[in-house]
């Protein structure tokens, strides 16, 4: 995994290509700016990775010992945490901010979100059932049907597709394209929809394609 960026998603809107002239659905992100709060290493703690920080509030939001931890690399108090595992370190120190410009136009990264809550869903829209039949004397239109055997086993099998809470769960989109970056706003246009709604907080990495589907 390379190291990457949290950012907060805007909204989607459209550009248009200047040769083509063909409309581009692309989402708005926020992208940082981040700073590198903490840098392990394999001699202190097992492995190579970069913990970066976003999105400045108030010191009594926050713990104390999360104060501390974020006073070690002279962070303001950060409500967001996340780390990038790598191989090389010699590029980062403490401080560092990282900001849209570490992405340029035409990478391909990976975007992880948490996906629009849906909440107790049915079987159509959780897991696209096929409907019964809309028939004048059909008793089933969107029912489940039969949920199990009958003497044998005498239960439903756990695991089985059944209606329930549907999203909130947490999504990676891979592969998708930087279309512009923005470095004044610390914007990205990503090709294509994200994960979570407007609002939602967004961890966006370069994508390592080899050996990804």
């Amino acid at each position: 995994m390379s190291v990457g960026i949290i950012g907060t998603k805007l909204g989607m809107t459209q550009i248009f290509d200047r040769e083509t002239g063909a409309a581009i659905p692309v989402t708005v992100v926020q992208a940082g700016p981040c700073i590198i709060t903490q840098i392990k290493t394999k001699e202190t703690d097992g492995y190579n990775s970069v913990q970066i920080g976003y999105k400045e509030v108030k010191e009594k939001a926050l713990t104390k010992p999360e104060l501390g931890h974020l006073s070690k690399s002279g962070a303001s108090p950060l409500r967001h945490l996340k780390e990038y595992r790598l191989e090389d370190l010699s590029s980062f120190e403490l401080g560092q901010s990282i900001k849209a410009d570490l992405f340029s136009a035409g990478e391909i990264v990976d975007v992880t979100g948490t996906s629009i809550g849906r909440g107790f869903t049915g079987y159509q829209k959780r897991h696209n059932f096929k409907r019964g039949s809309m028939s004048h004397g059909s008793k089933n239109h969107r029912l489940p049907g039969s949920t199990g055997a009958g003497t044998t086993p005498g239960r439903v099998y756990p695991g089985k597709k059944m209606a329930g809470r549907y999203g909130g769960t947490r999504v990676t989109i891979r592969k998708l394209e930087v279309v512009q970056v923005d470095t004044e706003q610390n914007l990205l246009l990503i090709k294509g929809a994200v994960p979570g709604k407007p609002g939602s907080l967004l961890s966006i990495a370069p994508s390592n394609i080899v050996g990804k589907k």
